[in-house]
This record gives C-alpha cells, sequence and structure tokens, in this order.
C-alpha cells in the first residue's frame, strides 16, 4: 500500500509506516509478498487465497494461518520458486461462519488471478466453501478441517466416496484424533467419562469418533450432554454430568467455549480434566480456563513443530519475519499448504498464458505433491487427505501446553 505526496520523503516515510502496521492487521487483505527474483522479466501475479477467521473468538487460530501463507509466500518469492512468476495472499475473513465464509470464497472465485486458497479453520464453514471453490476449479488445502465427510463424504466409514476432486487436506481426521485421544484416557486408567460437544460439524464429529473407540475400548461414557457455541453459562450441563462422576470430560469444539468450561467445572466441584481435540489446543484455552486448566488434556495433529528440523526453522523464519501473533496449532499445516499449492503451480503455470488456465491443472498437480513439508511428507490419498498420521497428546502444565505422548494412528 503506498500513497503519493509532493513530499517523497514523508510519502516514503509513511509507506515503511503502514508497511510495518500491517503485520497481524485482522482485515482482509492482499499482500505482495516479496519480489520474484532478479532477471524475471515481465512476471505475472499468481494469488494463494486464505479463507479463515481472522477477527472474532478464534481469530489467533486464523491469524496463524494468514501469516503462514504470507511466510510462505515471501519465501517462494525471494528464491523465484516458478520462474516468471510471483504470489501474492489474498485473505477473506470467514468470521468462523458458514455464510459468511460462502461470501468469502464467491468473492475470491471471482478474483481470475487465485489459483488456490489455504483454508477453512471449522469443518462447517468449508462445507460452505467447497462447492464455491470446487465450481470455479480452485484448489483448496485446509489445514485445519478434521471431519472425514469432507473428503470421504456422508458415508465415509463404509461406503467413502471423494466429493470434491480439488479438496485436500495437510491434516489428519477426526475418525484419527477421536480414537487416539480415547486410547490415550484409557492408556491413563480413566474408564468413566462424560462428553460434551457444542452441536457443530467439528465438534459433534470428533465426539462421536472418540465414543466409539472409547467403548470399544472397555470405557463407559457415563453422560453425554451438548451445548449452544454462543452459550457462556455451563452450570446447567455441569450439574446434569456431575453425579454420573465421570474421570474426565471429553469436550468436543474449541477454546472458546472449552476455557471457560474447565474453569467452571472445576469451581462446581468437578475437578476432573477436560480434554478436546486440536481446537482447544490453543494458548488462548489456559488464558480462558485460568489456573483451572493445570492437567488438561488435548489432541493436535502432528509431532510438535518445536521438535522437528524443518519445524525449529519454521518457527525462526516466522519470528523474523515479525508477525504479531504466533502461528498457533495450523501454523505449520497451513505452511505446507500453501507450500504444496506452489509446488502444484510448478507444472499448472508453466507455460500458462493466464492463471485461470492454469486452475484446472491445479488439482491433478496438488494431487501429484510429495515434498518435504514443516510436518513432515506432504502428499495427499486418493480421497485428498494427508498420508501422514502422526498426533500428539498434549497436557497443561505450569501454564504451558507440554507434549505427552507423540503416536501414529
Amino acid at each position: 500500500m503506498q500513497q503519493r505526496s509532493w513530499m517523497t520523503l514523508g510519502a516514503t516515510a509513511l509507506a515503511a509506516s503502514l508497511a510495518l502496521s500491517a503485520c497481524g492487521s485482522r482485515e482482509a487483505s492482499t499482500t505482495n509478498t516479496g519480489s520474484a527474483g532478479s532477471g524475471s522479466g515481465a512476471t505475472k501475479t499468481a494469488k494463494i487465497g486464505v479463507i479463515a477467521p481472522v477477527s472474532g473468538d478464534l481469530s489467533a487460530l486464523g491469524l496463524g494461518i494468514q501469516h503462514s501463507v504470507e511466510l510462505a509466500a515471501k519465501k517462494a518469492n525471494d528464491s523465484n520458486a516458478v520462474p516468471g512468476w510471483k504470489f501474492e495472499v489474498v485473505t477473506k475473513d470467514d468470521e468462523a461462519k458458514p455464510d459468511v465464509a460462502k461470501n468469502a470464497a464467491t468473492a475470491i472465485a471471482a478474483d481470475k488471478d487465485v489459483l488456490g486458497v489455504v483454508g477453512t479453520l471449522n469443518s462447517s464453514t468449508s462445507q460452505s466453501v467447497q462447492p464455491v471453490l470446487s465450481t470455479a476449479k480452485i484448489v483448496q488445502i485446509s489445514p485445519a478441517n478434521t471431519n472425514p465427510s469432507l473428503t470421504r463424504g456422508a458415508k465415509f466409514a463404509d461406503s467413502p466416496q471423494r466429493m470434491y476432486p480439488s479438496y485436500f487436506r495437510t491434516c489428519t481426521t477426526d475418525s484419527v484424533q477421536g480414537p487416539f485421544a480415547a486410547k490415550y484416557l484409557l492408556d491413563q486408567g480413566i474408564k468413566q467419562v462424560a462428553t460434551i460437544h457444542d452441536k457443530k460439524t467439528y465438534g459433534q464429529g470428533l465426539v462421536e469418533a472418540f465414543t466409539a473407540e472409547f467403548k470399544k475400548g472397555g470405557g463407559t461414557v457415563v453422560a453425554a450432554e451438548t451445548i449452544n457455541p454462543d452459550d457462556s453459562n455451563y452450570g446447567p450441563v455441569i450439574s446434569k454430568i456431575k453425579p454420573s462422576a465421570p474421570k474426565a470430560i471429553y469436550y468436543g469444539g474449541e477454546y472458546p467455549q472449552a476455557g471457560p468450561l474447565s474453569q467452571q467445572a472445576k469451581s462446581a466441584g468437578l475437578a476432573v480434566p477436560v480434554m478436546g481435540g486440536d481446537g482447544i489446543f490453543a494458548a488462548d484455552f489456559i488464558k480462558l480456563a485460568g489456573a483451572s486448566a493445570t492437567g488438561d488434556l488435548a489432541t493436535s495433529v502432528g509431532a510438535p513443530t518445536d521438535t522437528l528440523e524443518k519445524g525449529k526453522t519454521f518457527l525462526a523464519d516466522y519470528k523474523t519475519a515479525g508477525y504479531k501473533e504466533p502461528s498457533e496449532a495450523y501454523g505449520a499445516y497451513s505452511y505446507d499448504a500453501a507450500n504444496a499449492i506452489i509446488e502444484g503451480a510448478k507444472t499448472a503455470l508453466k507455460d500458462a498464458k493466464s492463471v485461470e488456465d492454469a486452475r484446472a491443472k491445479m488439482a491433478d498437480a496438488v494431487g501429484k505433491v510429495a515434498i518435504d513439508g514443516v510436518t513432515g511428507k506432504v502428499e495427499f490419498d486418493e480421497y485428498g487427505d494427508t498420508k501422514t498420521r502422526t498426533l500428539t497428546a498434549y497436557k497443561v502444565e505450569a501454564g504451558k501446553w507440554v507434549a505427552a505422548k507423540t503416536g501414529t494412528a
């Protein structure tokens, strides 16, 4: 963003100030991330869209997604990854709402320079986005959608069917994450659990997958309750499950509700750990739960980023870039998703006259991607799911998430 002035020095200073202040912006934005390299001649532009909640309760996760994609685009431009092309990032705020997400996808699809999209965060928003982007032949790679139906259809367990050939994800699914959590609790000797979910696609699917495996392993679900996503007083649901004396609460949902739920449960005398999926694996969960978070648990996709060599490099580069918000749980997966799009672009954009011409080639190109990413090997199966199924269970200790167990499901 630049602003002209009769005072050249003043304009230059203002432009520099705006560039610095843009880092961490919560507004939908288009970001030119670096140069396309020296000697690029008539360089053309391909855009990578980001659809995520960059405002509201889940903005911590959404901004981590946005900035990680920006970092990948900058790295690609600096290395001239696709000769003759540079990448820009355009972000649309979906507010974690399906209808807003659909509008965001419609706006992105109308931009003839968008080659691929990283997002969304929520499985429910992706259900609205998938058909829009598919119609426009725009590849979508989610770093965070975990509901198995998004890749394998409504009958994913018995009769899987790929619904959208242009949809992929770098994270594993609830079909893997839920059972991993169930086995972890059973291994800890916890065999009586109460479940609660927020009635949303992600939360309900996660609880269903957890419940099936927990019962299969000999555990008992002593109470099964739901809340509304906009609830803030969890006293009634806590009162319902407390008499059943669960040894843990398994929650399907996200941290804005899970944090207060944990705090209110402990205050009501239900001093048992709250466990959830990657939707609660965020620093803000601990902030919201306060001291009550100690001992709470979460599963998240992949091994801890800071334990992997490429992960350490990613975190260092992210820090150097100066983003105000941390990369959070999905930063590394967003970075890998963006790089999968860039890798596919090497094939799709070759000899292409325009981005629109290249779009039709992207699904096939991304489907053949096999690169060493921050999170491990980045490649997809016939449904668009990641072939990597590593998960980690985390525990809150001394006000921080600490890895407790990493394994492959």
